[in-house]
This record gives C-alpha cells, structure tokens and sequence, in this order.
C-alpha cells in the first residue's frame, strides 16, 4: 500500500476494501514487478503495453460476460486477480476454464493472465531450497502433537509444556535457527503445523510447503489456484505406522478446499464448498473423527462497494464432509436465502438478507456433540439474528441447537467508507464482526465456558448448556479493524486477550487500549494488563498492539505484535520474557532476503520441542508487509 492520509479514515484501512483492491502490497524485500500499487491500486506499467492492450481485450470479449455478471461459480474479477499469473494460465489451459479459452492461443493465455495478476510469469523470489533425495524422510515416530488451528480441539490455542519445550527457564535463549523467505509473496498469513518431522504451510502465492523442521529445505510444494491463507490440519496416524497416510486439509483465498497426501504433496480430492462468485475460506478446516467441518466467509462486503453492484447474495455457512471421500454431509447456512429488496439510488437491485461471513475455525465440544462458531455481520437489510452471534450446531446434523446474539441490526459493507455511499444499508454498522474463533475453556472447577472476543473490544462468556451469557468484559476501545481481531488463547484459569485498536479514522468515545490482557474465566475479572509499548517511531503502517493470534502455555504467551515484534509473556504476571524485533531482513535458506514485518491475521506462533515457529509479514489492512517464515530454537 502507498502512504495514506487520515483523511481517508476507516475505508483505506478496512480489510474488506483492501481484499478487493489489493493484489499485492508494495515490499521493499521484493516487490513483484507489474504489481506494486499506491492507495491500494492496481498499477501496471511494469507489463510490456502490449500484454495491458492484449489482456485487456481478451479479458472483456471472452471473459467478462461470467466473471463481471456474478453467473454461478465463476469468481468476481477481484477474486481472480487475487491468483497467482502461473494459476490463472493453469485454469485456462488444464483446469476448469479449458474449454471456455480453447479458441485463445498460448500467448494469449499467457497475456491475459499476467494482465488479470498484475504480474509477469516468475516474478517471485528464488524458489525454496529442495530437499535431497532422501534427505529429509517422512518420520512416522511423530505424529501431530497439536489438533488443527485452535491447537486443542477446543480451541484453546494452547499447548502443553511438555510439547512445547519452551519455557520461563530457557526461552530467553532462543535465537533463529533458519529461516525462508515466501516466494512470490508480500504477506504471510497461514498459521504453520508440525508432524512428521515437518513444518506444513501455505503462502500468498497459493505454495503448500513441507519444509524440513531441522534445515528449512522442502521435500514438496503443492500449488493451490490462489493465496492458502487458512492453516494447515493435519490427520492423524499411531506412531510408527508404515502403511499410515496422513492428509492435510486447507482452504484457498477463491474458496477452494483441498485434501492432498502429507508424505508427497498429491492431490486427494478438491471441492467447492460455495458456489457463490465472491466465497473464499479463511479460516482453518476442522478435522475432528472421520468429519471435516469448513466455515465459509466472503469477499462480497468489498465488492459492495462498487454502486453497480447488486448487492448483497452471499451467506454464510458451515459445511460438514467426509474427510476420507470429500462428499459432503451437511451445510448449514447463516441467514435465508436472499430476495429481492427493491434498488439502491443508480436502479440497481437490492437483496436481502445476506452476510454473516465466518471467518474463524469452530470449537469442538465432544462432550456435547456440538461446534461453537462465533459470525459476521450482515452485508444488507434486513438483519438477522444469527449476525455477530456465538452459534452452537449440533455436529451430526448441523442443526442449530442455541444462538447468542451480541450485537442486533449490524449491517454493513464497504460501501459505508467509500466516497460512494449507494450501497451502504440503512445501519451503517458498526462492522463488529467477530473475527476470532470462540474458545471452550474449562476452569478449575470442572465449568464449562465458551469465550468469543469482538471486534467492539468486549470479550464474552457464554454458558454453554443454555446459551446464555454469563459475563462480558470491555477489553479494548474496539473498531473496523480493532479490539480483539483474530484470536483468543485460554490455559488454566486465564484467558489471554489480544487487543489491536489501531486507529482507523472513525471517532471514538473511549481512547484505544492496544496490548495484551489476562482474565479469569469464571468471573471475567483482570488477572493482568500489560499494554503495548509503542515503539513505531513513525514508520510507515506501524502501530502497536496485537491483532494476529495467540499461543499459550501453562507458563508462557506467545504474541506476535502490529510492529514486528514478538513477545514471549510471563503466563502468570504479563512480564515480557523475551522480545525479538522481526523488521528487518533476514538470509534465508533459498538463499533468498526474507522480510520481516507486522504480524496479524489468524497465524499464531507454535512451540513445539522447543522450537519455536511463526509468520513475519501480514501486508494486509495497513499493515506491515513482509514475507518471512522463522524458526527460533533454545540453545
């Protein structure tokens, strides 16, 4: 993203806008020719005129008719120019658009991929290191010691110190080990997973790496047809098992959901849990028994904007398959079906209900049979009572069984804070999503509460039999993009609360709150407050707080920061341990120069036989960019 002023207040820094207009923000490590941008648009002069001029008329004679008229299953324009040039040339002469461009030449695939990416072919950084053959061999004596995103199955986001191995004695020996810079890439935004001797993650160029925990080098990449965002879950397999073949399960920026081979990277099955034109899946799939559970989220809230847009169609919803088959068992949707609601002022049609995206991973709760999923808000009117609510679904049938419901008539998209306001419904917010995953925690006492933190700052806990609420606390100041953004992470008693509160242009009656924060889960009282320092020194994008996800310990938190930082927190007092600032650049072993920068979204850091992994560089709603994976090892 180039500078903005504060004029521009809230819709620069939405991160729904930004999805829309922001193919790749500009890096200083390696910036992909033909995609940097200013104010968040396209340029692209670094492509040769003719392949503008070419593209540009291919795309409008062949392509536009589908891709610009919403037409069932085929992705928005601003979906597609979130792929990679190479993906949508695959898609055009292998995949699902084959027969579609058969009258098109090879230069002319060619031509209309790099205009539609912004990009020419293999304008990325060295590719990673591959493993020797042999070198580096599935290890089936370990076993994934973590289950999926949320760590524990509950969502906890936690991890036992024996697994961990990092702890208040040793971590302020950690030092970097390796690390790699992400191809291709400006933001690094999937949370990576550990199991047979490998760190599993994807990147923003669509790349599934296994890279060798011990030395960094790949033993296989996958490429999916655009950004993998979400994390990686892992299946399991008893320890030793010759014949085991574990899977891994992920999601991609358009909306597909893949299941390709841990040992070798094929492909097992693909499917398309939405049909909708501007569905995409951000949040991690859950595998839990034989099922895979998938939340399914939008990119239509920032299509809205535009006032030609007919606006709003997608809902959003939970779909159940079968992890073995991909055949789908369930799909529970978020609101009715939308139906016509008259036109917005240029005559273009209105619709209604619509929204409730899910963009986090649900709890499991076995004990019940159920997952609690906490929801967006609605993208039109009316609003409904399933938006910016904790939702409990029984597992076998997806039924409703209890809903939550923590803000009434929150509609909005982006059209509220663009200089075009046609297609902003009547509410015009507040946008108090909630984008981090609710948490079943347990406390001392044998209760069971579920946790979910909003965007509003206020962090809730719900009885999970009635749901009904039990406590809310006010945490931070809240906002578009602020107060508890991404994730929670509960150990014990506590329940540690991440609070970004960046500023993001709108007026507030409360100052921001930005820093890291521990509550009782019983009552919903401070056990300690540790606020942000704010070390920015005015560099561009910088802002203290904490935005991406958490990861806990019975001694530690581990937090990465809006200013590149990460810390490592004392579990019982808040005291910071360790702090190592990631923003600057590293050598990496592709012999590539990584960049480090804000760390946001839904990775959080994983510890694990004291080692200690995470993301550097979120490049998303005005946040620092950075494309570095690091891997941090007690001495």
């Amino acid at each position: 993203m180039g500078h903005m002023s504060q004029a521009l207040g809230a819709w620069v820094f939405s991160c729904a806008a930004i999805a829309a207009s922001l193919i790749a923000p500009a890096v200083s490590a390696a910036p992909a020719p033909g995609a940097e941008n200013v104010h968040g648009m396209r340029v692209l002069d670094k492509l040769p005129p003719a392949t503008v001029k070419r593209g540009t008329e291919i795309y409008e004679s062949v392509c536009s008719a589908c891709h610009e008229q919403g037409v069932n299953r085929a992705p928005q324009r601003a979906m597609i120019e979130l792929m990679t040039p190479e993906s949508i040339n695959h898609a055009l002469t292998q995949g699902v658009m084959r027969a579609q461009a058969h009258g098109l030449s090879t230069t002319d695939k060619r031509m209309v991929a790099e205009y539609l990416a912004a990009r020419a072919f293999g304008s990325h950084v060295q590719a990673p290191l591959m493993c020797k053959p042999g070198g580096s061999p599935f290890d089936l004596s370990d076993p994934p010691a973590m289950a999926g995103w949320g760590l524990t199955p509950q969502n906890t986001h936690a991890i036992p110190a024996k697994v961990a191995g990092v702890d208040p004695g040793n971590v302020g020996r950690l030092t970097l080990k390796w690390s790699l810079a992400f191809p291709n890439a400006v933001r690094a935004r999937s949370q990576p997973s550990v199991a047979g001797g490998a760190i599993f993650v994807g990147s923003h160029d669509g790349t599934v790496f296994a890279l060798d925990r011990r030395t960094g080098c790949a033993r296989w990449t996958f490429h999916a047809s655009a950004e993998v965002r979400t994390g990686i879950a892992v299946s399991s397999w008893r320890s030793g098992d010759a014949a085991a073949r574990p899977r891994l399960y992920f999601g991609d920026l358009i909306g597909n959901l893949y299941a390709i081979s841990a040992r070798t990277g094929a492909l097992v099955w693909k499917r398309k849990p939405d049909a909708h034109p501007n569905a995409t899946i951000t949040a991690t799939p859950v595998l839990y028994g034989r099922r895979l559970y998938v939340p399914v989220s939008s990119l239509e809230e920032a299509r809205s904007a535009s006032p030609t847009y007919a606006c709003c169609t997608f809902r959003g919803s939970v779909v159940a398959y079968e992890a073995a088959t991909g055949k789908p068992v369930w799909q529970t949707y978020m609101t009715d079906p939308p139906v016509p609601q008259g036109v917005n002022a240029n005559g273009v049609p209105r619709f209604g209900p619509s929204g409730i995206a899910l963009w986090n991973s649900p709890a499991v709760d076995a004990k019940r049979g159920r997952l609690y999923i906490a929801t967006g808000d609605n993208y039109s009117t009316p609003t409904t009572t399933l938006s910016d609510a904790i939702v409990a679904l029984d597992m076998k049938s997806g039924h409703v069984v209890w809903s939550y419901q923590a803000l009434v008539r929150d509609a909005w998209n982006v059209a509220c804070d663009a200089p075009d306001k046609t297609n902003c419904p009547p509410e015009n917010g507040p946008d108090f999503d909630f984008g981090a995953a609710a948490v079943l925690a347990t406390a001392s006492d044998g209760k069971d509460y579920v946790l979910a933190g909003q965007k509003s700052g206020a962090l809730y806990a719900i009885d999970p039999d009635s749901g009904k609420m039990v406590w809310r606390t006010k945490v931070g100041r809240g906002g578009v993009i602020a107060g508890i953004h991404f994730g929670l992470a509960s150990a014990g008693d506590a329940v540690f609360v991440p609070v970004s509160d960046v500023p993001d242009g709108r007026p507030y009656p409360e100052p921001g709150r930005p820093g890291l924060y521990a509550l009782d889960i019983k009552t919903g009282a401070y056990l300690w407050k540790a606020p942000a320092p704010d070390l920015c020194a005015g560099k561009p994008f910088c802002h203290p707080g904490y935005a991406a996800a958490i990861t806990a310990t019975p001694q530690l938190v581990v937090a990465g920061s809006n200013d590149g930082h990460l810390r490592a927190f004392d579990a019982a007092s808040g005291k910071v341990l360790w702090d190592y600032d990631t923003l600057r650049d590293f050598k990496t072993v592709n012999g590539a120069v990584a960049r480090g920068g804000a760390m946001g979204g839904g990775a959080g850091p994983i510890l694990y036989k004291g080692m200690l992994i995470t993301n550097s560089g979120y490049g998303f709603a005005g946040a620092m960019p950075g494309n570095a994976l690091l891997v941090f090892g007690v001495n």
